[in-house]
């Protein structure tokens, strides 16, 4: 059945633009490279799920999930213009956030202390993402570029070049780790190939703005959501358009697959979240619980029938979904 479990209302003080949904992998999963992370894993609760929020209210709040409630653990403050993105790594221990203040910040999760603050310069930079191994910090900036920060030094270690691209609104890691996904403000979406650090395919099936994109788990497939109010699907490795799915009365402003990859969620300005199937490319469900543009939607990395949505309406919802 089809449930909205929980809903945190007036959750931060302005919109919320940006989710990300983790946990700290257990002890017997987890090889810490050092003490503090060693530590950091003894202190983490084996069942603590963690959601962050990043709001316009210039704050990161990092969110205790349990029997489908949310505490508020931390208020993470330091950025002033607005939080636009936030990343939870694969080991659940460390949080990204980028701000229009032309800042990248990074946290400990379970302390919640601030480890780095990092100076992009002055570009206004979107979406942040971490590679499959933590190691770097992924964003794109205003210029079109997408930068790689490491995690542990704090310093910028690798620019990939779109060619001239516009403004870049989102990127998306592969999970395999070989790609990464960027889309522009003008609707181009371009592939690199991480290992030669250079453009592997560039895709224009959008017209406008890509808000959001997202790989499948098997690395496979690229879901793409734009303003124009479509999504694609895109097979990554001839780039060849596997599906169009459209439904949204509005923009499309946010994609997510489910850790299985049978379904993916989207959210978009016209209120809703809707839960899609992918081997019939059909919407099996939508939730009308958000009165205002749903800015993002995220699954539970583990659980097929749990995701979190946040809010222009300054909401954080969270729902169950069949198996």
């Amino acid at each position: 059945m089809y449930s909205l479990a929980h809903k945190t209302e007036n959750a931060h003080e302005d919109s919320i633009w940006s989710c990300a949904w983790g946990r700290p992998k257990k002890k017997t999963d987890t090889q810490p490279d050092n003490e503090d992370s060693q530590d950091s894993i003894r202190s983490s609760s084996d069942d603590a799920e963690y959601i962050v929020t990043g709001s316009v209210d210039d704050l990161v709040k990092v969110w205790e999930q349990k029997n489908g409630s949310l505490k508020l653990k931390h208020k993470l403050s330091g950025h002033s213009l607005g939080v636009v993105s936030v990343a939870i790594s694969s080991d659940g221990t460390k949080c990204a956030s980028s701000s229009l203040d032309s800042s990248l910040r990074l946290w400990d999760l379970e302390s919640g202390e601030r480890i780095s603050s990092i100076e992009v310069g002055p570009v206004d930079i979107w979406t942040v993402v971490f590679s499959p191994d933590d190691k770097f910090i992924v964003s794109g900036s205003h210029a079109g570029k997408i930068h790689l920060y490491g995690t542990e030094s704090g310093k910028q270690e690798q620019s990939l070049d779109t060619r001239g691209g516009k403004f870049t609104l989102s990127v998306a890691y592969s999970p395999d780790g070989k790609y990464i996904a960027s889309g522009a403000i003008d609707g181009i979406i371009n592939i690199f190939d991480v290992a030669y650090g250079k453009v592997l395919r560039t895709l224009e099936g959008h017209a406008m703005p890509i808000r959001s994109l997202c790989f499948s788990p098997d690395s496979q497939l690229l879901l793409t959501a734009s303003d124009d109010g479509h999504m694609k699907l895109y097979d990554v490795k001839d780039a060849n358009v596997a599906g169009t799915l459209s439904g949204h009365a509005s923009w499309v402003l946010g994609v997510a697959f489910g850790p299985d990859g049978q379904k993916f969620a989207s959210s978009s300005s016209d209120h809703t979240v809707k839960i899609w199937e992918l081997a019939q490319r059909q919407c099996l469900h939508t939730f009308n619980d958000h009165n205002d543009q749903v800015w993002a939607v995220k699954y539970h990395p583990e659980k097929n029938n749990l995701l979190v949505s946040v809010s222009e309406d300054k909401s954080i919802n969270l729902y169950e979904c069949p198996q």
